[in-house]
Protein backbone atom coordinates (compact mmCIF):
# COMPACT_ATOMS: atom_id res chain seq x y z
CA UNK A 1 0.00 0.00 0.00
CA UNK A 2 1.50 3.62 -0.63
CA UNK A 3 2.15 5.67 1.82
CA UNK A 4 -0.21 9.24 1.67
CA UNK A 5 0.32 12.37 3.24
CA UNK A 6 -3.19 14.71 3.54
CA UNK A 7 -1.14 18.68 3.01
CA UNK A 8 -3.39 21.68 3.36
CA UNK A 9 -3.48 25.51 3.38
CA UNK A 10 -6.37 26.62 5.90
CA UNK A 11 -5.99 30.06 6.75
CA UNK A 12 -9.78 30.58 8.44
CA UNK A 13 -9.41 26.94 10.11
CA UNK A 14 -12.44 25.16 7.60
CA UNK A 15 -9.92 23.59 5.34
CA UNK A 16 -8.31 22.41 8.24
CA UNK A 17 -11.10 20.55 9.87
CA UNK A 18 -11.76 18.81 6.27
CA UNK A 19 -7.96 17.56 6.32
CA UNK A 20 -7.67 16.97 9.53
CA UNK A 21 -10.98 14.11 8.48
CA UNK A 22 -9.88 13.41 5.62
CA UNK A 23 -5.99 12.06 7.31
CA UNK A 24 -7.80 9.64 9.39
CA UNK A 25 -10.11 8.27 6.91
CA UNK A 26 -7.04 7.47 4.65
CA UNK A 27 -4.72 6.83 7.25
CA UNK A 28 -2.36 9.36 6.13
CA UNK A 29 -0.04 11.70 7.95
CA UNK A 30 -0.78 15.34 7.79
CA UNK A 31 1.12 18.71 7.27
CA UNK A 32 0.20 22.17 7.41
CA UNK A 33 0.91 24.25 4.56
CA UNK A 34 1.40 27.70 6.64
CA UNK A 35 2.52 31.01 5.27
CA UNK A 36 5.65 33.20 6.45
CA UNK A 37 3.05 35.94 7.18
CA UNK A 38 -0.11 34.34 8.29
CA UNK A 39 -3.44 36.21 6.73
CA UNK A 40 -5.13 38.49 9.19
CA UNK A 41 -9.15 38.70 8.11
CA UNK A 42 -8.91 42.03 6.34
CA UNK A 43 -6.06 40.31 4.35
CA UNK A 44 -8.87 37.16 3.69
CA UNK A 45 -11.37 40.49 2.42
CA UNK A 46 -12.17 39.09 -1.00
CA UNK A 47 -14.41 42.66 -1.51
CA UNK A 48 -11.53 44.80 -1.06
CA UNK A 49 -9.27 45.13 -4.00
CA UNK A 50 -6.38 45.91 -2.40
CA UNK A 51 -6.49 43.64 0.67
CA UNK A 52 -3.81 40.84 0.39
CA UNK A 53 -5.26 38.26 -1.23
CA UNK A 54 -6.92 39.90 -3.96
CA UNK A 55 -3.94 41.51 -4.55
CA UNK A 56 -1.91 38.03 -4.39
CA UNK A 57 -4.49 36.49 -7.03
CA UNK A 58 -4.35 39.29 -9.25
CA UNK A 59 -0.86 38.28 -10.34
CA UNK A 60 -0.41 35.11 -11.26
CA UNK A 61 3.08 34.71 -10.78
CA UNK A 62 3.07 35.92 -7.27
CA UNK A 63 4.38 33.51 -4.41
CA UNK A 64 3.79 33.95 -0.99
CA UNK A 65 6.49 32.44 1.15
CA UNK A 66 6.17 29.54 3.41
CA UNK A 67 6.88 29.83 6.92
CA UNK A 68 8.88 26.31 6.51
CA UNK A 69 9.85 23.71 4.07
CA UNK A 70 10.01 20.81 6.08
CA UNK A 71 7.69 18.21 4.82
CA UNK A 72 8.85 14.96 3.85
CA UNK A 73 8.07 14.55 -0.07
CA UNK A 74 10.13 12.02 -0.64
CA UNK A 75 8.48 9.55 1.90
CA UNK A 76 4.93 9.70 -0.08
CA UNK A 77 3.83 8.19 -3.12
CA UNK A 78 0.48 10.30 -3.21
CA UNK A 79 -0.27 13.48 -1.32
CA UNK A 80 -3.80 14.87 -0.68
CA UNK A 81 -3.13 18.67 -1.46
CA UNK A 82 -6.07 20.65 0.34
CA UNK A 83 -7.32 24.80 0.25
CA UNK A 84 -9.58 27.03 -0.10
CA UNK A 85 -11.12 28.24 -3.29
CA UNK A 86 -9.82 31.64 -4.26
CA UNK A 87 -11.12 33.63 -7.28
CA UNK A 88 -11.89 29.90 -8.99
CA UNK A 89 -8.74 28.15 -8.21
CA UNK A 90 -6.11 27.07 -5.93
CA UNK A 91 -4.28 30.39 -3.77
CA UNK A 92 -1.08 30.61 -5.19
CA UNK A 93 0.31 29.67 -1.66
CA UNK A 94 -0.22 26.01 -3.47
CA UNK A 95 1.69 26.66 -6.36
CA UNK A 96 4.70 27.85 -3.73
CA UNK A 97 4.37 24.58 -1.78
CA UNK A 98 4.32 22.79 -4.72
CA UNK A 99 7.44 24.22 -6.46
CA UNK A 100 9.41 23.83 -3.06
CA UNK A 101 9.73 20.04 -3.52
CA UNK A 102 10.18 17.61 -5.98
CA UNK A 103 6.92 15.56 -6.77
CA UNK A 104 8.07 13.70 -9.90
CA UNK A 105 7.07 10.41 -9.87
CA UNK A 106 3.81 11.07 -7.06
CA UNK A 107 0.28 11.33 -7.40
CA UNK A 108 -1.08 14.38 -6.14
CA UNK A 109 -4.76 14.28 -5.82
CA UNK A 110 -6.61 18.02 -4.83
CA UNK A 111 -9.71 18.59 -2.64
CA UNK A 112 -10.84 21.80 -1.72
CA UNK A 113 -13.32 24.00 0.27
CA UNK A 114 -15.64 26.70 -1.52
CA UNK A 115 -18.33 28.86 -0.25
CA UNK A 116 -19.85 28.73 -4.05
CA UNK A 117 -17.61 28.22 -6.47
CA UNK A 118 -15.89 24.56 -7.77
CA UNK A 119 -12.24 23.57 -8.90
CA UNK A 120 -12.39 24.85 -12.57
CA UNK A 121 -9.14 24.59 -14.04
CA UNK A 122 -7.27 24.63 -10.79
CA UNK A 123 -5.31 20.99 -11.78
CA UNK A 124 -4.64 22.25 -14.94
CA UNK A 125 -3.01 25.60 -13.51
CA UNK A 126 -1.20 23.93 -10.70
CA UNK A 127 0.46 21.39 -13.84
CA UNK A 128 3.03 23.54 -14.24
CA UNK A 129 4.22 24.17 -10.55
CA UNK A 130 4.51 20.33 -10.25
CA UNK A 131 6.66 19.00 -13.21
CA UNK A 132 6.92 15.11 -13.30
CA UNK A 133 3.79 14.22 -11.09
CA UNK A 134 0.31 12.79 -11.89
CA UNK A 135 -1.77 15.61 -10.34
CA UNK A 136 -6.30 14.78 -10.01
CA UNK A 137 -8.63 17.16 -9.96
CA UNK A 138 -10.38 15.95 -6.84
CA UNK A 139 -13.44 17.27 -5.74
CA UNK A 140 -14.76 19.58 -3.07
CA UNK A 141 -15.06 18.82 0.52
CA UNK A 142 -17.68 21.08 1.98
CA UNK A 143 -19.27 20.99 5.41
CA UNK A 144 -18.45 17.54 7.15
CA UNK A 145 -18.40 15.04 4.51
CA UNK A 146 -18.39 11.56 6.77
CA UNK A 147 -15.66 9.31 7.68
CA UNK A 148 -17.46 6.82 5.06
CA UNK A 149 -17.86 8.87 2.56
CA UNK A 150 -14.46 9.84 2.84
CA UNK A 151 -12.85 6.53 3.11
CA UNK A 152 -14.86 5.81 -0.40
CA UNK A 153 -13.49 9.02 -2.05
CA UNK A 154 -9.78 7.70 -0.95
CA UNK A 155 -10.45 4.47 -2.17
CA UNK A 156 -11.45 5.99 -5.69
CA UNK A 157 -8.48 7.97 -5.85
CA UNK A 158 -5.32 6.32 -4.34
Amino acid sequence: MSKTLVAYFSPTGTTKRVAENLAAAAGADLYEIRPAVPYTSADLNWMDKKSRSSVEMNDKAFRPELADKDANIAAYDTVLVGFPIWWYVAPTIINTFLESYDFSGKKIVLFATSGGSGLGNTAEELKSSCPGAEIRGGRLLNGNPSRESLEEWVKSVI
